[in-house]
């Protein structure tokens, strides 16, 4: 019984490593492909007359990448894999096309500055969350209530424009990503019983681009908002 025991968490080890390996892989194919859609819009004339000479266009890019995430996630029980990587490719073609807009705004050397230091903080806290013995589950709840306040505050200020009050929701908005991040990639670890006993490719391919998404839009808010202390705006 002993020896079953002990096989059995080396099965969730192993199958939780397999998980979180295509989780980050696929996360990276992600900023990749966006990173890549972005350069190519930026870099062309035409794409950024029909980006962002329609003030509407930004807000259709927006609605796509938002049925797009919820066509991920509310579907992914329901489709294939192929189906579900297609869709996140899609999304992360998208999500490039609207980074594209941060080009305009602020320097290139501001952006790759910015961008190292996203990493390295969403590097240090996902590691956080993966190792630590502290149980984040409470976490989950007051951080998404503290994300809808965030996003409800950022709708109001797009009226206000106040440059003092969007400094303190980036502040917010930071401290916000930086638990997400912990918190999801805990989440994402805590899959490995479920991963043990349903040890299915489709599951896990599912699974692991969900995860992905997650912790990729993490990434790239935590990314956006610390522009707003690291990026130099363009004269």
């Amino acid at each position: 019984m002993q020896t079953t025991n002990i096989y059995n968490r080396e099965l969730s080890r192993h199958d939780t490593n397999v998980l979180l390996n295509s989780v980050y892989q696929w996360m990276m194919v992600g900023l990749l492909i966006s990173g890549l859609s972005a350069f190519m819009v930026i870099h062309s004339a035409t794409m950024l007359h029909l980006l962002f000479g329609n003030p509407y266009m930004i807000w259709v890019l927006f609605l796509i990448e938002l049925g797009l995430v919820i066509a991920i996630s509310a579907g992914i029980n329901k489709m294939d894999v192929s189906t579900a990587r297609v869709l996140f490719i899609l999304f992360s073609i998208v999500d490039g096309m609207t980074l594209a807009s941060i080009f305009i705004v602020y320097t290139e050397a501001s952006i790759v500055t910015t961008f190292f230091i996203a990493a390295a903080t969403f590097g240090v806290m996902s590691i956080y969350g993966y190792f630590t013995d502290t149980d984040l589950s409470s976490w989950g709840n007051l951080l998404f209530a503290a994300l809808i306040g965030l996003i409800i505050a950022m709708v109001v200020n797009f009226f206000l424009q106040s440059p003092a009050f969007e400094w303190w929701l980036s502040v917010i908005g930071v401290i916000i990503f930086v638990g997400l991040t912990a918190y999801d990639t805990q989440k994402i670890k805590t899959l490995e019983e479920t991963m043990a006993k349903d040890d299915d490719a489709q599951s896990l391919g599912r699974i692991a681009i969900v995860g992905a998404l997650t912790l990729y839009l993490d990434f790239i808010n935590l990314f956006i908002l610390m522009l707003e202390f690291f990026g130099n705006r363009r004269d």
